[in-house]
């Protein structure tokens, strides 16, 4: 699912059409790249910045930071912390320049008793976001995310409820453009996806969270010990409805989580990726728009914008090497690192839809995605040349038999 070369140059040539007629956000004169923003009609840059830092720094550090993140392209930031210094730092860098930066801010998080809290009490939510366009000395912020929805029980409670209506009231206002929702649990992300009003998903993705199963999150017991080889079906099943009907994917966890997956001693893979390894991993799918970083410092913030002139050899992540004992064994991830065939074959997509044919049965709509393909596992000459730049040990010749025996061709 990497992005092509060809697709970055389109999508870097509509960023500029916008610039150029007037629409979205100003862009610098840098080699940040630009992504759409799902539907929403915005170009978010591919490296973004969160807010954390800014908790830890003073207001001459947050406005050096955000001075040295703007000038470099960046155009997008998450805000989920209540913490007013956060907020008050974040706003204080910005001014002057706050029509550079496209803000996704949290609905639903507060600070209280000394800590910040998730909410959905209506008087609470409003008093919190209230005080975040207070803090930013905004009117309205682009993207209004619902803090936090982990479970199912979680979304089954927003529907009708009071904090959801008052969700709507702030886009009706004017005061949140889009509406998204943050999650870690790809159940409840599917599931939000397919609701119909929800605009950009702010979601858990990395090397090592793509192994998790169904509607695990990464704190559940166990479940960063009991990694499974391949990406979890659900999680796939969500790239590819949010890339098929243009759901923004805003990437949180880029790094592991307190950067767990840049050190082989914390990694719960065992092994050390780079920065650029995680954010070429998350990019490859063509359903993200943008990498949220966790940012302390300008040296953290230095090294992250070396992604700007990184060359491919650094970005990719292939040879890092197995992730886990199963990804021994052949499972495919469809990271696309196969290609190119020397036939044409989209090897990455007949193995996806072949395991989705395996799990659930072969049905017409599968069939017809697998018919609508420019290239068939028939046509494969068991040349060999895929086996040696496969990462994972995936015997890409008999799978392409297997499909071939599914799908008739």
């Amino acid at each position: 699912m990497k992005q092509s070369s060809k697709t970055n140059k389109i999508v870097s040539l509509l960023a500029l059409v916008l610039v150029l007629s007037g629409c979205g956000q100003q862009k610098k004169a840098t080699d940040m790249q630009y992504r759409p923003l799902g539907n929403t009609g915005l170009m978010v840059s591919e490296i973004s910045i969160g807010c954390g830092g800014f908790e830890k720094l003073d207001s001459a550090a947050s406005l050096e930071l955000m001075t040295m993140a703007l000038d470099s392209g960046m155009n997008y930031i998450d805000i989920y912390d209540a913490n007013p210094k956060t907020r008050s730092n974040i706003g204080y860098a910005l001014q002057g320049r706050r029509d550079e930066m496209i803000i996704q801010g949290h609905i639903g998080t507060i600070y209280k008793d000394g800590q910040h809290t998730r909410t959905r009490d209506v008087e609470e939510t409003k008093a919190g976001f209230e005080d975040l366009l207070a803090r930013l000395g905004t009117d309205h912020i682009e993207v209004g995310m619902i803090h936090i929805t982990d479970s199912h029980e979680e979304w089954d409670e927003l529907d009708g409820s009071p904090f959801l209506n008052y969700v709507f009231q702030l886009k009706k206002e004017g005061k949140i453009k889009h509406i998204g929702v943050s999650s870690h649990n790809a159940e409840v992300a599917l599931r939000a996806a397919k609701c119909g009003w929800i605009e950009v998903i702010m979601f858990s993705l990395n090397p090592a969270f793509d192994r998790l199963r169904g509607g695990a999150i990464p704190w559940d017991k166990g479940a960063m010990e009991n990694l499974q080889g391949g990406i979890d079906p659900v999680r796939v099943e969500l790239y590819d409805y949010c890339a098929t009907h243009n759901i923004g994917i805003t990437v949180m966890k880029t790094f592991g989580g307190g950067g767990r997956l840049l050190d082989e001693k914390t990694s719960p893979l065992g092994v050390a990726y780079t920065p650029e390894q995680c954010i070429a991993y998350c990019l490859a799918k063509p359903c993200i728009s943008t990498c949220i970083l966790g940012i302390d410092n300008l040296d953290e913030l230095k090294r992250d914008l070396h992604w700007l002139h990184a060359s491919e050899a650094e970005k990719d992540y292939s040879n890092v090497g197995p992730r886990t004992a199963a990804d021994k064994g052949g499972d495919c991830t469809y990271c696309n690192h196969c290609s190119p065939c020397s036939v044409g074959i989209p090897i990455a997509k007949v193995n996806e839809l072949l395991d989705k044919a395996e799990r659930d049965g072969l049905t017409p709509e599968l069939q017809a995605q697998y018919d609508a393909l420019p290239h068939h596992a028939g046509e494969c000459t068991h040349c060999g040349s895929c086996l040696s730049r496969c990462p994972f040990g995936v015997d890409i010749p008999t799978q392409m038999d297997k499909a071939k025996e599914v799908f008739g061709k």
